[in-house]
């Protein structure tokens, strides 16, 4: 017996199903549009609040002080512990180009949006050159530290041999090993890169405050942002957990704060400095919308 034509099989089904894959992909994007205003609206208020600030100051100098201590409470064998761990190797090793590739895309946004202007975005732009500048300068002063109180010496199975040579280039020619003060470069960078992207995100804010353009472009950099300062955080913690001696860390942290203190602290409030994030940017006869 011939059966007759099966029902729901015809294109009526296939416009159905794009019809119903439709809705699914504008509910997904709907929530995820919601979650990323909402994501970047309590990130900004925490970031924004002065207080907040301070006491991530004081987290930052109690993660240095007291986080070796953690050592003695954690697992020695965890992927953390390496050297040469995915993320000291392609984050830590890198944290300057990290910062200024998030950072520099939220400034640029921020201070072109509220603006109009190439020349006050590119002096806000400024900051990060300087902020390069400081880690240059600190790396090569780390350098010279290391040299100036170092010996050279080889190796032995009975121990190590003191060697005179004068200097860190003629002792490594020479096969031996190299042995100074070692300032921490990466508690350095660490701590330097969570205080400025503090200080960046900040504006945040007021910027939105001021009800200025907050696309999800911008907000999703701005989260992002957010996202790479919480990594640096994590890092910083496992770099003065399991790496380097207790005075070499908390002496490369101080030069960080120092050097913070130096450009968003001091120098950044004078006229004729990059200034401080938001300057120029939201001027007070503009009308403040109450930021919730």
């Amino acid at each position: 017996m011939d059966r007759g034509p099966m029902v729901g099989a015809g294109p009526g089904a296939g416009t159905r199903v794009r019809a119903l894959l439709g809705c699914l992909v504008k509910a997904l994007l709907w929530v995820a549009s919601a979650l990323l205003y909402f994501g970047s609206e309590q990130a900004a208020r925490l970031l924004g609040s002065p207080c907040l600030r301070r006491l991530y100051h004081a987290w930052l100098a109690a993660v240095v002080i007291f986080g070796p201590l953690l050592q003695f409470h954690v697992n020695s064998r965890t992927i953390f512990a390496s050297h040469g761990n995915f993320f000291n190797i392609k984050f830590v090793n890198s944290a300057w180009g990290w910062t200024c590739t998030f950072l520099g895309g939220f400034v640029l946004l921020v201070v072109f949006l509220a603006t109009r202007r190439v020349a006050v975005t590119a002096r806000h732009l400024s900051r990060l050159v300087v902020g390069a500048a400081v880690w240059r300068g600190a790396g090569r002063a780390f350098l010279l530290i290391e040299d100036l109180t170092g010996s050279c010496f080889e190796p032995l199975p009975q121990g190590l041999l003191l060697h005179e040579l004068p200097d860190r280039r003629s002792c490594l020619a020479a096969g031996h090993q190299w042995r100074g003060y070692t300032v921490s470069s990466h508690t350095f960078l660490l701590t330097f890169c969570c205080l400025l992207m503090a200080e960046e995100a900040a504006v945040f804010a007021k910027y939105l405050a001021h009800g200025l353009p907050a696309g999800a472009p911008l907000r999703l950099v701005f989260l992002l942002n957010v996202l790479l300062l919480g990594l640096w955080n994590f890092l910083l913690l496992c770099t003065v957990i399991y790496f380097h001696q207790y005075t070499h860390k908390v002496v490369g942290a101080a030069v960080g704060t120092f050097a913070w203190y130096l450009t968003y602290g001091s120098w950044y409030h004078q006229p004729w400095s990059p200034g401080i994030p938001g300057h120029g940017l939201f001027p007070r006869s503009r009308s403040i919308r109450k930021h919730n």
